[in-house]
């Protein structure tokens, strides 16, 4: 469900154009040669909207990635009682990749090579990804409390690393969003194939 209103899409408007405006700059002139003066004058907008936006330079590389967690944590949040952990995560894991295969790809492989090349990125971009698989390690067992820590950490690992796995290739190989949507699809089947097998996952919540 969309909760934004006029005010939230003109401010993801502006966090985009930023962005876009970046990642362009960063492969036209360099990564270290671009200021955040450069990333303002390209989104047209002050450095002082840049740093509302964005702590650093850094921060800007990974605004989509952001944006992508942050819609993870909120759909997860509005998970219906009686829906199971595969259900939740069929839905939850189709929108993400509905939203990544709709993007036109320009950038992507940008960012890939960005982080891949410097080690602070590096750094950076495990720090996110790891925060976020605690987060959903702390979603699947609120809602399979049966599963065993083990299980639990296992499942996650397997579903957030494969599907980012696959993102991270079809950006990297520049893939066209109908591609891009066919190649997450096989991976998210793949996915599915190894949560089915866990009884747990499969059933509703059990009512207090």
């Amino acid at each position: 469900m969309d909760h934004m209103g006029l005010r939230e899409r003109k401010k993801q408007r502006t966090r985009r154009a930023i962005a876009g405006a970046a990642l362009r700059l960063f492969d036209e002139r360099g990564y270290e040669e671009t200021t955040i003066s450069d990333i303002a004058a390209a989104a047209d907008v002050s450095p002082r909207t840049f740093f509302s936006y964005f702590p650093s330079k850094d921060d800007v590389v990974f605004a989509e990635m952001d944006e992508r967690l942050a819609d993870v944590r909120a759909r997860l949040a509005e998970r219906p009682g009686d829906e199971t952990p595969l259900a939740t995560f069929r839905r939850v894991a189709d929108a993400l990749l509905r939203a990544i295969a709709a993007e036109d790809g320009e950038y992507g492989a940008i960012q890939v090579a960005l982080i891949r090349d410097r080690p602070s990125l590096q750094a950076q971009a495990l720090k996110r990804f790891s925060d976020a698989e605690d987060d959903f390690v702390e979603v699947l067992r609120d809602i399979a409390p049966e599963l065993d820590d083990v299980t639990a950490v296992t499942l996650i690992g397997i579903a957030f690393g494969g599907l980012r796995a696959v993102i991270t290739y079809c950006r990297t190989q520049a893939y066209d969003p109908d591609r891009t949507r066919e190649a997450t699809q096989r991976a998210l089947t793949i996915v599915e194939s190894v949560l089915e097998s866990i009884p747990a996952v499969t059933r509703p919540p059990t009512a207090d």
